[in-house]
């Protein structure tokens, strides 16, 4: 009788313990908006930095980014310091993927402020139309 509890001692020790795996998680893929430079926003003026076009009167050229501005750089407007900006995100940047610019009869070629000015337009129109039907007494 003791045999076969000694065998299934020896069969669970023999058996390597599983170590659970590391999920891996896919790599998140950014959109245009995301990969594009941010813009950043003055919170005193107002004044828009664009790293497409820089900052003439700073003497910055295009396409430095806000990051790599120097410490004693400030708004052009105003004249505070760089740490008064806030980061307002990527502008004139299409909001969706580079592979799919192609599809939905060039609407995914626009940015997300022309998209709206698409829609709410659209809205209006209609709204405006359907006040129209009223004067067909």
């Amino acid at each position: 009788m003791n045999e076969p509890a000694k065998e299934e001692q020896k069969d669970e020790q023999l058996v390597p313990e599983e170590t659970p795996l590391p999920e891996k998680t896919p790599a998140k893929e950014k959109t245009l908006a995301e990969q594009a430079p941010s813009s950043y926003e003055c919170r005193s003026c107002g004044y828009v930095y664009v790293p497409s076009k820089g900052d003439s009167q700073g003497k910055v050229p295009a396409g430095t980014l806000f990051t790599e501005l120097s410490p004693d750089w400030r708004c052009p407007v105003c004249g505070v310091r760089k740490t008064q900006f806030v980061n307002i995100g990527a502008q004139g940047a299409p909001s969706g993927f580079a592979e799919n610019l192609d599809y939905g009869l060039g609407i995914n070629r626009l940015t997300p402020s022309q998209k709206n000015i698409l829609i709410f337009g659209a809205l209006g129109i209609g709204f405006l139309f359907f006040l129209s039907l009223y004067g067909l007494h």
